[in-house]
């Protein structure tokens, strides 16, 4: 045949005949289903045939003319002259001989699957596309349930015209792209029957940070076009990618989506090859795939992304879709490109750092949130456009918000300070464009449209985790760019403060040697939200306390409330350990006081009232008593899951507010007989050295543990007989007392003699340049800052050494 190619025909060197999505699923046909991946068979009609359709209608010097000085800018212009193409392609016949040749292996592959006539998808594939420096991701169309010989010539007719497409012609121009040195070939491909079953996509590294060792995937039920297109919220998961290859279960995150619809067959002869149709209760409260798939996918990734390097001779990160058949369970890959966002700016960066704060760190109205796309902050005002065709009153410098921005509405995205929409995911296509041209974006902030008004000044800023939040009115930010190059290794550790696991992989990026605390508050705080107890009592059944509902919302996915407690342990603990993989990682197991415990979901069922709650019901003298030993069972399994089942040995235990020996040894035997053993995989427990006692017995603490870490907020608390959340005492609290700094030798000095781990993980090197250099004259291991005070104290640590010639 002239012109048509099978996929098996096809590699990655053919793009200049079949463009880049069809090239690559050729490659993967070839090289990566004898590896184990399933990928649909199909054929391309080459690039040949489009130019043969334009010369054969003698339309192709009118196409260059309504081309000619067009202003993308100028989208009412924009959107009349690109129709007139689209209309002029559409509507010429295609050549006789290729039609025929069309319809021929149309009958070939429907043959190949038993089928009289083959359920295909037609996709457009541009020979410019999916490079590694431009995805063009959704700029041409893509049709699915495309059935029959007259649907499938009328729609691979629409894919060709797409290529005019108003997004496709803008997107295009602003990249430099001769109009007519792209031209579009289509992909004709078997549907896999996801309509049945899910889809989703997949990249091999996260979009947001650009951390290299994680595979994020998205999901939700129904055909894939949903979560592409930004109309639903899918499901999230993240999975590293070192431990999945040891043979690990190491999935970071299990988050679920909004999948409102989902996409399906629609019945034959209708309108549309396919419709949207409500999901039921069941599909919103259920991951659209199992942890099993999860992992499946994961594996998928990792060999196309190795396969793609190492054709490439350099590393090459992938943008990957994918779906479930429902018929046979199985997963297939169907598209695999370059991401084009992340790995330009690894080639670009020149070892800097660069990061967007406020310049005012007091607390702002929240007025929404939803998924943060991008790592920036814009501000600006409100400009609401519910539909389309009002794109054009979208003024430079304004602030975009929308029901849904697809690629559509790339040419106004590049007009926006921020743009923020009601659905969405992060790896939908309007995502991906917001990163290309470097537009903060939030995506799934429900309600937007309705809570935010025309005119409203408001900042956007996606630089404070995966939550881009939209603040009231207007803030000050500042961007800081630093040089990472000329940063010298002190021979003192410089650990970094972790609390929020969704924030790890950018911390990751600043310099360190590891994680000297991960707070396990946060996790159970801001992840299970639910007392630990009540959560036990409604896996017994007990459902008495208020605001059990909504603990069952929170618990939607997850087998039962042990379940998701565990769970969400090990990922809010593997995320941290996953970013800083293979350093130590330290998590304090939890050190809520009664107070802080009383305020959550179910608390006050559980919790006394005390009336120094700092130094009562805390710590470790919680994990052994009677009313909460369960509690902390299943801390320790959630634990134990993280390092065992999906491989971070690189973690660490540290036991806080411990009193005494004798607590030391019962909490010890607890955490053993629940996967948790000293020395066992080189896991390493630690006490917090923040009692008085723990200094003047530490010859005894240190018998039992592997080390301290020297807490100095509690410490000089006791030290002083302050409670640090007393107003009326606190000009008192000052950990540059000479009696916190001689116990801070004292604890230091004890290690040394045990030849154990010291270090501080309080706030005072941070807040207190003279404590760091306290610290580090007396030898101490470690000392873990909190990230905004890393660089600066790092380079004042190595100026110290040299001076007292440390080495």
């Amino acid at each position: 045949m002239q012109y048509i190619k099978f996929f098996r025909e096809l590699n990655n060197k053919d793009v200049h005949i079949v463009g880049g999505k069809n090239a690559s699923i050729g490659e993967m046909f070839q090289e990566l289903v004898p590896m184990g991946i399933k990928v649909p068979n199909g054929f391309a009609i080459t690039s040949e045939a489009y130019w043969y359709l334009l010369d054969n209608a003698g339309i192709r010097d009118k196409i260059k003319e309504l081309l000619d000085g067009i202003d993308v800018t100028e989208i009412d212009v924009l959107n009349v002259r690109s129709k007139k193409i689209r209309d002029m392609i559409f509507g010429t016949p295609l050549p006789t001989d290729l039609r025929e040749e069309i319809l021929e292996a149309y009958r070939i592959l429907s043959q190949e699957y038993g089928m009289e006539e083959a359920d295909v998808a037609v996709r457009s594939s541009a020979t410019a596309e999916d490079l590694p420096d431009a995805s063009f991701a959704g700029q041409q169309d893509t049709y699915l349930s495309v059935q029959g010989q007259s649907e499938l010539i009328h729609y691979i007719k629409s894919c060709m015209a797409s290529l005019f497409t108003d997004r496709a012609v803008s997107y295009r121009a602003s990249r430099g792209f001769d109009h007519f040195k792209v031209a579009l070939s289509v992909g004709v491909q078997k549907m896999v029957r996801s309509d049945k079953a899910s889809s989703g996509v997949m990249f091999s590294i996260d979009t947001e940070t650009g951390f290299k060792d994680a595979v994020l995937i998205t999901s939700s039920w129904g055909l894939g076009e949903n979560v592409v297109g930004g109309s639903v919220n899918p499901d999230e998961f993240y999975v590293f990618k070192p431990a999945l290859e040891l043979g690990k279960r190491p999935i970071l995150k299990r988050q679920l989506g909004h999948k409102n619809i989902k996409m399906v067959y629609a019945a034959p002869g209708a309108k549309h090859p396919t419709k949207n149709i409500d999901t039921t209760e069941e599909e919103l409260k259920s991951f659209s795939i199992n942890d099993d798939e999860v992992l499946t996918l994961a594996r998928y990734a990792v060999l196309i992304e190795k396969h793609y390097s190492k054709e490439a001779g350099e590393y090459r990160p992938m943008d990957m879709e994918w779906a479930k058949d429902g018929n046979s369970g199985e997963i297939f890959i169907v598209q695999a490109r370059p991401e084009t966002v992340q790995s330009q700016k690894m080639k670009k960066s020149n070892n800097t750092l660069e990061k967007y704060y406020f310049v005012d760190s007091k607390e702002k109205p929240v007025l929404i949130r939803g998924k943060a796309v991008g790592a920036r902050i814009g501000s600006g005002k409100i400009r609401v456009i519910n539909d389309i065709v009002h794109m054009g009153e979208l003024q430079v410098g304004e602030i975009l918000v929308t029901d849904n921005t697809d690629p559509d509405w790339e040419p106004a995205m590049k007009k926006a300070a921020a743009v923020i929409t009601n659905r969405g995911g992060r790896t939908c296509h309007a995502a991906i464009v917001a990163r290309e041209i470097g537009v903060p974006a939030i995506v799934g902030a429900v309600g937007a449209t309705e809570t935010l008004e025309t005119g409203m000044e408001v900042t956007v800023s996606c630089a404070e985790g995966e939550d881009g939040l939209v603040y009231d009115g207007i803030f000050e930010y500042e961007v800081e760019r630093v040089d990472l190059s000329s940063l010298e290794q002190p021979k003192t550790k410089i650990y970094i403060n972790v609390g929020n696991p969704e924030k790890s992989f950018a911390f990751s990026m600043i310099p360190n040697n590891g994680v000297g605390l991960a707070r396990m508050e946060f996790i159970i705080n801001n992840y299970i939200k639910a007392h630990p107890l009540a959560l036990i009592d409604l896996h017994s059944g007990n459902q008495e306390f208020d605001g059990t509902e909504g603990v069952r919302d929170i618990m939607s996915g997850y087998a039962n409330p042990k379940d998701f407690f565990i769970k969400k342990i090990a990922e809010g603990v593997g995320m941290i350990a996953a970013a800083f993989y293979p350093k130590p990682v330290i998590v304090r197991t939890s050190d809520f006081k009664s107070n802080e415990y009383r305020r959550m979901v179910g608390g006050k069922n559980y919790e006394p009232q005390e009336e120094n709650p700092m130094i009562g019901y805390r710590g470790a003298s919680r994990y052994y008593s009677k009313e909460y030993i369960h509690a902390f069972e299943l801390e320790c399994q959630g634990l134990a899951m993280a390092r065992n089942e999906m491989g971070f040995t690189n973690m660490k235990i540290m036991i806080p507010f411990l009193r005494t020996p004798e607590e030391g040894k019962r909490v010890l035997e607890i955490m053993r007989k629940n996967g948790l053993v000293q020395g066992e995989n080189g896991l390493e427990i630690y006490v917090m050295c923040e009692l008085p006692v723990n200094v003047i017995l530490a010859d005894e603490f240190l018998q039992l543990f592997d080390g301290f870490s020297i807490g100095s907020n509690d410490l000089t608390q006791l030290i002083l007989g302050v409670d640090r959340d007393g107003e009326l005492v606190s000009h008192i609290f000052d950990e540059r007392n000479p009696a916190l700094l001689k116990m801070f030798k004292l604890a230091i000095d004890a290690c040394k003699k045990y030849n154990k781990y010291c270090g501080i993980c309080g706030q005072a090197p941070s807040d207190y340049p003279e404590i760091a250099e306290f610290l580090v004259e007396n030898g101490i291991s470690s000392i873990s800052l909190n990230p905004d005070s890393v660089i600066e104290t790092w380079d004042r640590i190595v100026k110290l050494e040299k001076k007292l010639g440390i080495s």
